[in-house]
């Protein structure tokens, strides 16, 4: 196990966490690893923004509904005795920040302020909607901006908690 997998089982990510999801996240755990060995932290948050584009582009534009499998997990879910169910909404929720989160901290890595990862990410959020419009099967939804815009902030908070502060202190005691 890396670095990566210990951030997603942290976190409390559950096991249906698909690969793709799961990847930018681990990517993102190894940013703020290797970025203490001496590697251009930028050029890094640089590269993984351009894996995560890609994984996530998959994932947002395929013309495939993820209704299905946002109802199995809900249902698989465990629930105390008279709770009634989790919800697929909640679900969808969850899964929409957690899609999201990569994004607000690469970007912030990137451009090293956290205003912008997450304005940022909100942007796309409302772009990938728009775009949803016109693809099959996909049905865009204000709750969706919310959740996604609410990821990328949660990732530009933790990017400016981890690397960027920590790049800043450094400098400071350097210079």
């Amino acid at each position: 196990r890396d670095v990566g997998d210990s951030v997603v089982a942290a976190r409390g990510l559950a096991p249906w966490l698909s690969e793709r999801a799961a990847g930018p996240l681990r990517a993102a755990a190894r940013l703020a690893v290797t970025a203490k060995a001496g590697v251009s932290t930028r050029r890094l948050a640089a590269i993984g923004l351009v894996v995560y584009v890609g994984a996530a582009g998959v994932v947002l534009l395929a013309p495939v509904s993820y209704g299905g499998v946002i109802h199995a997990i809900a249902h698989a879910i465990p629930v105390p005795p008279g709770m009634g169910s989790f919800g697929s909404g909640w679900v969808e929720f969850a899964a929409n920040v957690a899609l999201f989160v990569p994004l607000g901290f690469l970007l912030t890595v990137l451009l090293r302020n956290p205003l912008w990862g997450a304005l940022i990410g909100a942007l796309v959020s409302v772009a990938v909607e728009f775009a949803q419009m016109g693809i099959p099967h996909r049905d865009p939804v204000v709750r969706d901006v919310i959740s996604n815009t609410m990821g990328a902030v949660v990732g530009a908070l933790l990017a400016w908690l981890i690397v960027v502060r920590r790049g800043r202190r450094a400098a400071r005691r350097q210079g």
